[in-house]
């Protein structure tokens, strides 16, 4: 075939495509919009039921996915079991525990001038969710949400990341053994797949990635008003103050950092330490990485590697932009970078390893000899979606009063996220909206004000020609010097 006549062809194929994608969506919408529209999954009875199959679905497919979560990120069962299954079944429960009194319409007070009306807050679902999940916490991220939504009484599309087909395809299974497609519904597929999910009309939205694919998403989102949640990411950082344990902040930092290879969103990015103590931590930070995962970390069952290649050559991009401390090995066949600490010297923004999130084992190092200089450094970029400090507690929360972030831990890395008494989110370039335990019931609620006023009596002030206007003055609190005429 001559190539001109094969270019032809398959421009023609690849045009047509997309247009396939939004025909099969648009039929997955409309069954979803049809279930959601029966008022079926309103009623406590369905929510409860759906939450208890979700829980025993993922149960019975814990095995498959520790298999593929090992396939496809290199992650050990116990880390598996830790920072994906157990979230999330945790967020289940909390659910199913709550939901009852989550789903209860909230009594608030009603104004005298209103009297005798009564005031209520009604949590209504808000109908077809779409939930576009990413591939650092595959199953975490999409399913913590999921069960949001179901309690919320939603319908929803789920959207894995096609970086681990191994865990969509193990996450697809538990959905549809669980649920019909024109309630809960997985589709995969790449770009042209989130372009043509986009296009169609959702009432909420909720994306978990990177800053500049949350920009996409919001556009798309503004061509029909559709409300969303963004849960991004950015450079969070972690400062090491000279009032710190030197040996436990740096036991924390080296898991907070280290754990999946460090592709997790509120990863310290990194390092604020006082001079003070520099020396010392570098000891201590090159000791907890040995101890976890042995002098050849590429061994270690419990050490992660990079999604793809691509990952990878970005990251390693990043080895010639500092002195390397600790670490630097690489091996492409195995996408492994060692847990690498690299000097930077005096806090800076010049170099490509502090220009973007670096969502891998790297961590740069920078020292200070003023607190005030680390916090200046904070606030000269945006607003990170974690922020770390340890030291002084005293010394931390003023810290916080002085910066601005998604969430933060003093004395501590990562784990503010596990506690789902605690909303999670971001603010400004880290994102916007949260979830987690109730936050993710309200997020997946239309929180409707409802007034409900006497039948049968009624209160003349409040209509023409205003004859107690005084009175009405005085019943609203306001000090109008108007004076009738009537």
């Amino acid at each position: 075939m001559p190539n001109t006549i094969k270019h032809i062809i398959m421009k023609r194929i690849i045009l047509k495509v997309p247009l396939f994608f939004k025909f099969q969506f648009m039929n997955l919408l409309d069954s979803q919009r049809a279930f959601f529209a029966s008022g079926r999954t309103r009623a406590y009875d369905f929510r409860r039921d759906a939450l208890q199959k979700l829980k025993s679905s993922v149960r019975s497919h814990l095995r498959a996915l520790y298999d593929a979560l090992w396939q496809d990120l290199h992650k050990s069962e116990a880390e598996a079991y830790l920072t994906e299954a157990a979230l999330v079944l945790r967020e289940i429960d909390d659910q199913l525990s709550r939901l009852r009194s989550r789903m209860r319409p909230r009594r608030v007070g009603t104004p005298v001038f209103l009297w005798p009306s009564r005031s209520r807050i009604l949590c209504e679902p808000f109908g077809n969710i779409l939930i576009l999940a990413p591939w650092n916490y595959p199953f975490q991220l999409a399913f913590a949400p999921l069960a949001g939504a179901i309690a919320a009484g939603n319908c929803v599309v789920l959207k894995p990341s096609p970086y681990t087909p191994h865990v969509s395809a193990v996450m697809r299974q538990i959905v549809e053994s669980a649920f019909p497609a024109d309630y809960i519904a997985v589709v995969e597929g790449h770009r042209d797949v989130n372009e043509a999910l986009l296009a169609e009309r959702w009432d909420y939205i909720f994306f978990t990635g990177s800053p500049e694919l949350g920009r996409t998403v919001m556009r798309a989102a503004a061509e029909h008003l559709t409300p969303v949640t963004l849960e991004l990411g950015g450079k969070s950082p972690c400062i090491a103050d000279n009032s710190a344990n030197v040996d436990i902040a740096a036991r924390r930092i080296v898991w907070g950092k280290f754990l999946n290879a460090g592709q997790t969103c509120i990863a310290p990015d990194y390092l604020l330490v006082h001079e003070n103590i520099k020396s010392p931590l570098i000891e201590r930070i090159e000791y907890w990485i040995e101890e976890f995962y042995g002098a050849e970390p590429g061994k270690s069952p419990h050490y992660g590697r990079m999604v793809n290649r691509k990952a990878f050559d970005r990251v390693c991009s990043y080895l010639s932009d500092g002195t390397i401390l600790t670490g630097g090995d690489t091996d492409p066949a195995q996408r492994y970078i060692a847990p690498t600490l690299l000097d930077l010297g005096a806090p800076t923004d010049s170099v490509p390893v502090m220009q973007s999130e670096i969502f891998g084992p790297v961590l740069p190092l920078m020292s200070y000899t003023r607190l005030d200089e680390a916090v200046e450094f904070i606030n000269r970029h945006e607003k990170p979606l974690a922020l770390y400090y340890f030291g002084s507690p005293e010394t931390g929360r003023n810290v916080l009063q002085r910066t601005s972030s998604g969430g933060a831990c003093i004395n501590d890395t990562v784990l503010h996220v596990s506690n789902d008494r605690l909303p999670f989110g971001g603010v400004g370039n880290s994102g916007m909206g949260r979830y987690h335990g109730k936050e993710s019931f309200l997020t997946f609620s239309n929180r409707r004000s409802v007034l409900c006023s006497a039948k049968n009596w009624d209160l003349p002030l409040k209509y023409p020609p205003y004859k107690h206007f005084g009175w009405i003055t005085k019943l609203l609190g306001g000090s109008c010097q108007f004076k009738s005429k009537f």
